[in-house]
Order: C-alpha cells, then sequence, then structure tokens
C-alpha cells in the first residue's frame, strides 16, 4: 500500500470512529429522520434519502421514524416509503435504498442508526400480557436484527441491520418493559457489535408513557427527553439563573444517577429543530448556547437530539450552531441545582407538601411543588396545567 493511500484510509477511519455514538462524548447529536415533518412534496427541503444526511459529520445518531404497530408491524417513512414495494403476506414492505443507505450509513460515515419504535399514531397501547411483549420482541428482532439462515420473515431492510431500537410512545403503554427486556438480552446474545436502547420521554417527571420503562425496569444506553410542548421545557428556561423552577434536566440528571437500571445512562436535550418543528418550545441563538452549557453541567449529559431532520435541513445554520455550542464550555452551576432538587424532592416527602391526586404539579408560570403524594404522578395535561394522577 503506498504511504499516500495508507494516510488517507487511516483518516477515513478516524471520521467514521468520530461520526458514530460515542458514550464517553457529550457533544453527540441525535436528528431522527423518516416523518418529513417540514411538509414538502417538491424542492430543496423536501425529505431527502438517507445517505444524504448520514454525509454530515456533525450528526452521530439517526433515529428511522417511525415501526408505529408492532404486533402485526407497519413501517411509515413519509415520502422515503414512496421507493419500498410490499411484501406479500405482511403489513411491510420492502426498501432497496434503505437497505443501501442504512449500509452506507453505518459502514462509511459511521453513523448509529436506530429504529424508532411508536410515534404520535401509535394506539396498539402495548400488550396484554408479558409473554406475548416476548414474543412480539422475537418477531421484531428476527425482522430487523441480523439475517437467519431458514428464516421466511420479512425483513423490509434487506439483509441490513439496524444498531437497535428507540421508544418513542405517546400515550401510556402496556408490559413495555418486558418486550424491551427481551430486545436487549437478545441484542446481547447476537455479538458482532454493539446494540443500543433508547426512548424517547416527555419532560414532565416521571414519564407518563414510558415511566415502567425508565423506572429501574430496563437498561437504556441513552435517553432524549423532549423539552418542548411542555411547562418544563426550553421555553421555560431562566437565563443566568444557578436554579431553574421548571426546566428540569436537574430532575432527569438525579433519574440517571439514582433510578436508571443503566447509572451510565446518557441524557440528551430535545429540542425542536425549527419554530413550526414540535409546537412549542423552539429556542436558538444566545438562550439555546446557555441552555446547551447548563445541560452540559451535568455528567449525564450526552448531546442534542432534534425534530426533525426535514425541519433541520430547512432551518439554515442550526446545525452548526447547535454543533458550536455542545463544543463550548459547560456552566458551572451543576452543584446548586443538583442540591435544590435533592432538598425540594425531600423536604416535599417530609413535611407534606406532596400535591394531592388531581392538584396541580406543573404549567406555564406555576412554582409550586412538582411532587406528587404517592401513588400518583404528574401527569401532563396542556402548557398551562399538569395534575398528578
Amino acid at each position: 500500500m503506498h504511504l499516500t493511500t495508507a494516510l488517507l484510509s487511516f483518516v477515513g477511519l478516524l471520521t467514521t470512529a468520530f461520526a458514530a455514538y460515542n458514550p464517553s462524548s457529550s457533544s453527540n447529536i441525535a436528528v431522527y429522520w423518516g416523518q418529513n415533518s417540514y411538509g414538502q412534496s417538491t424542492g430543496s427541503f423536501v425529505q431527502q434519502r438517507l445517505s444524504y444526511y448520514c454525509a454530515n459529520s456533525q450528526l452521530t445518531v439517526i433515529p428511522l421514524a417511525f415501526l408505529i404497530t408492532i404486533s402485526n408491524p407497519t413501517l411509515n417513512f413519509a415520502n422515503a416509503g414512496n421507493n419500498c414495494t410490499a411484501i406479500s403476506g405482511s403489513s411491510l414492505f420492502y426498501c432497496s435504498q434503505l437497505e443501501a443507505d442504512i449500509t452506507t450509513c453505518q459502514k462509511t460515515y459511521g453513523k448509529t442508526i436506530l429504529l424508532s419504535i411508536g410515534g404520535a399514531t401509535y394506539s396498539e397501547g402495548g400488550f396484554s400480557s408479558s409473554s406475548a411483549a416476548v414474543t412480539a420482541a422475537n418477531n421484531i428482532w428476527a425482522i430487523f436484527g441480523p439475517t437467519t439462515s431458514g428464516s421466511t420473515v420479512p425483513r423490509p431492510f434487506g439483509t441490513a441491520v439496524i444498531d437497535g431500537f428507540d421508544f418513542d410512545f405517546e400515550s401510556t403503554v402496556s408490559n413495555m418493559p418486558s418486550f424491551a427486556n427481551q430486545l436487549r438480552t437478545l441484542m446481547n446474545s447476537a455479538g458482532g457489535k454493539t446494540y443500543y436502547l433508547s426512548a424517547a420521554p416527555q419532560c414532565p417527571y416521571p414519564d407518563a408513557a414510558d415511566g415502567p420503562m425508565l423506572g429501574g425496569a430496563v437498561s437504556f444506553d441513552f435517553i432524549w427527553v423532549q423539552f418542548y410542548n411542555n411547562y418544563c421545557g426550553l421555553n421555560s428556561f431562566t437565563v443566568g439563573s444557578s436554579t431553574q423552577n421548571n426546566f428540569n434536566f436537574a430532575t432527569w440528571d438525579n433519574w440517571a444517577k439514582t433510578t436508571s437500571l443503566n447509572k451510565n445512562v446518557k441524557v440528551f436535550l430535545g429540542i425542536p429543530a425549527n419554530t413550526g418543528a414540535a409546537g412549542s418550545g423552539y429556542e436558538s441563538g444566545s438562550t439555546l448556547a446557555s441552555i446547551i452549557a447548563y445541560s452540559k453541567s451535568f455528567s449525564s449529559f450526552g448531546g442534542v437530539m432534534m425534530w426533525d431532520m426535514s425541519q433541520l435541513w430547512a432551518n439554515s445554520g442550526f446545525l452548526s450552531a447547535v454543533a458550536s455550542d455542545l463544543g463550548a464550555p459547560a456552566a458551572t452551576t451543576v452543584a446548586t441545582t443538583l442540591q435544590t432538587v435533592t432538598k425540594t424532592s425531600t423536604s416535599a416527602a417530609a413535611t407534606g407538601t406532596a400535591v394531592p391526586q388531581w392538584g396541580q404539579c406543573g404549567g406555564e408560570g406555576y412554582t409550586g411543588s412538582t411532587v406528587c403524594a404517592a401513588p400518583y404522578t404528574c401527569v401532563y395535561g396542556g402548557v398551562w396545567w399538569s395534575s398528578c394522577q
């Protein structure tokens, strides 16, 4: 091999290594692809094929959105589905373009590619029993995991194998820990590479949909908390303050260290990628830089998640700005904030100030207790109101 060729190969390996998810980094960037939420059917801002985005060196993880049903598996990738063909005998389609792109994204660009399960239209409600959840997990793994000789299951991605699964449930689901744990067991026994599990809870803690999984029942590698469309989102952050009343990254950091089954789990700051990307909560400029610096001061911080790719590409300069913010120094307010979270939780339990059933526990401008009396949890009811249920 010539020296020049060797050097180029080495540089290529470095690019690949730094592009993949790095659990020791606080600068990972994850962006959902698949839903074309910017809504263009033509032009430069219409959702492009997956490999187009993978070529960007600033992206680390790309969850494919979504597998919208589990028991009878169905995919929805918006306009990307137009390049797929139905698989007879199933509700799935085969996507030759995605088969090629997933492999290119992983091997050429070093991206971590997940399949996100759920989404706003998911309505199955989980599973009727733990055994049904395990059976479903085995089927999903057979469809999207490594190929098995002699298997006749449909393979939407052909021989391509994803790097793990993401859970994005917007309503309560039953027996989901059994489903997630079976996937974890199958991934751990597969060998050959590292597989990941992630979840996308909303910021009110504990999350109403993912609560049972996040309550110490499932080992997640990282979660990206949706800090938008909620009273605890980006728009409630107080710039320059060492303590935060509603913006609750500190609460999720505390979850990572005390409740999470995996104490090394990373927490991502979930943000909208554009003004109309996810309802309310979009921030940019110096405000977003302050939020990222504050969040980065927590040891569990793993990076930023954005919704979604089409919105991001229509928001010129935003990705580079976020990458730059992630490279800036962290704020130094974590100790004060973490003490505040701990004291608030302790005093609420000790002094009887926990909120009773149906009482308000959150909302825009709300400054009261956010801790519900057992066994109730704080459930999001709108921008102005969350209550203990």
